[in-house]
């Protein structure tokens, strides 16, 4: 009887792996756009996590305060990580049945 069982379950497990590979394939090609210093700078990543773009608004180029365009690059590119993160978990949770997997 155990052995039935076992054998669903591996079913379950491979169907399992399947839709993740298909969703992180998703993600790919999915992006997430976030901006800072009221759009001042914007940054695009990509699903994968990669910073495909940054725009950065003429007018907050100024020499003498080099520091607060860091600063909106770094709070940009920061919340574009958090973002990305958000939309995996949210994402591959729908496969996982909101488990934390390792590796996944």
């Amino acid at each position: 009887m155990g052995m039935p069982n076992m054998q669903k379950l591996m079913q379950q497990a491979k169907k399992m792996q399947e839709d993740m590979l298909r969703k992180q394939e998703e993600l790919k090609q999915k992006t997430v756009e976030i901006s800072s210093g009221g759009g001042a700078v914007t940054v695009v990543f990509s699903g994968a996590m990669e910073l495909m773009s940054i725009k950065i608004d003429s007018e907050v180029v100024d020499s003498d305060d080099v520091e607060m365009l860091e600063d909106l690059v770094l709070a940009a590119v920061n919340e574009g990580i958090k973002e990305v993160q958000d939309l995996t978990n949210s994402e591959l949770g729908s496969v996982t049945g909101g488990m934390n997997l390792p590796g996944m």
